[in-house]
């Protein structure tokens, strides 16, 4: 092409940012003048991507959540696609944030722009008949675990496994001490990392009960250390927050609120406590021991509860095709049963959990900024 490649982009949370940020990294290095622009975080932007909207806008969860920041989402997607169609891209790629990307690719497409889409909506876990609209939106998929493959050659839609971008970039064997001394933790102390989530709705709603479980655990092991990491800017200042209104909590108890520095907290950590999600999937990569737990509004669970159907719903028993960490739902998400799940991998033997964790690192480790931008490229030439 004589003229600049054009690759609009969209990703609608932290996950997606990192996600995209090494692919677009790959894309600039073997197109220097490419023109890659949409909705991005920090980590795109360090790697090159103009954002022409704060990501922070579509990092909304859940079916009935959402709908309280809708006039806002559907603004932001109106001037976005009004700014492609001034500024046609070559093609589009929207990572993750399903509800968004597959209206927006879908729009493109049918302007005949070529549109793929980075991370497959749960179509194996509930709504399988999606498949459908993403066929209808998307030119490829690109994937991230290995056992989506057989759902879309099922109904025949391209697809490509590329791996997991974080299994590649975190050692088989990360280094706890070199964590340690980052973020000035005691070589000998014993550490729990609590990560509420990276959403707004999602430390609202966890941590109050994070901190609860802190106190639990920290009246039975006074000698447990707490590292709380915020996602950005946004969650540190509303951890502190909470931390605050929960009677100086931050104070009172040996907690250290850090920002941006999650995988070294993990890393860092003995044990984790977290918000079900993408964090689960880095924990396993970092050989953690952890609990997870999320909190749906009551009306989104009960509509889960009627079309959910995998066995499980974290990363990492979802790959395992078994319960090697608790996940806690609801009326589970409580101090009591959280401390104690926790404690009891203070006082276990972890090993066997870790190896499991380190096999399932090495079937995600495929290159995936390099796989994922080939695919790009191969898709943009065809």
């Amino acid at each position: 092409m004589s003229t600049p490649i054009r690759i609009g982009m969209v990703a609608g949370e932290p996950s997606g940012d990192v996600l995209a940020a090494g692919m677009v990294a790959e894309l600039k290095r073997q197109y220097p003048d490419a023109v890659i622009e949409g909705i991005g975080g920090p980590n795109m932007i360090n790697a090159g991507f103009h954002s022409l909207f704060d990501m922070e806008t579509l990092s909304v969860m859940g079916l009935v959540e959402v709908l309280s920041h809708l006039p806002a989402i559907l603004k932001v997607k109106k001037q976005l696609l009004a700014h492609f169609e001034q500024n046609p891209p070559d093609i589009f790629v929207g990572i993750d944030a399903p509800d968004f990307n597959l209206r927006v690719e879908k729009a493109l497409k049918a302007r005949g722009i070529k549109t793929m889409h980075y991370v497959s909506p749960t179509v194996w876990a509930w709504r399988e008949k999606r498949i459908h609209k993403i066929a209808k939106a998307t030119n490829r998929v690109l994937g991230l675990f290995p056992f989506e493959q057989q759902v879309y050659d099922k109904y025949h839609v391209p697809y490509t496994f590329v791996g997991h971008t974080m299994a590649d970039a975190i050692a088989i064997e990360p280094d706890q001490n070199a964590a340690r001394q980052e973020l000035g933790v005691d070589g000998n102390a014993s550490v729990l990392a609590v990560l509420p989530g990276s959403r707004r709705g999602e430390v609202e709603t966890l941590l109050p009960v994070f901190l609860e479980t802190i106190e639990a655990i920290h009246a039975k092991r006074s000698d447990i250390q707490f590292l709380i990491p915020a996602a950005n800017e946004h969650r540190l200042a509303q951890i502190k927050g909470i931390l605050l209104e929960a009677d100086n909590a931050e104070e009172r108890l040996p907690i250290q609120v850090t920002q941006g520095t999650s995988r070294d907290a993990m890393i860092a950590s003995d044990v984790i406590l977290l918000a079900s999600g993408t964090a689960t999937l880095e924990a396993m990569l970092c050989k953690r021991p952890m609990v997870a737990a999320y909190l749906l509004a009551p009306l989104t669970y009960k509509i889960m509860q009627r079309l959910y159907k995998a066995p499980f719903f974290t990363l990492p028993n979802l790959l395992a095709n078994e319960a090697i960490i608790p996940e806690l739902l609801q009326e589970e998400v409580n101090a009591e049963n959280m401390s104690n799940q926790l404690l009891n991998f203070f006082e276990s033997d972890n090993s066997a959990l870790i190896s499991r964790f380190t096999d399932l690192h090495h079937t995600l480790k495929c290159n995936a900024d390099k796989t994922a931008a080939k695919a790009v490229v191969e898709e943009l030439f065809a």
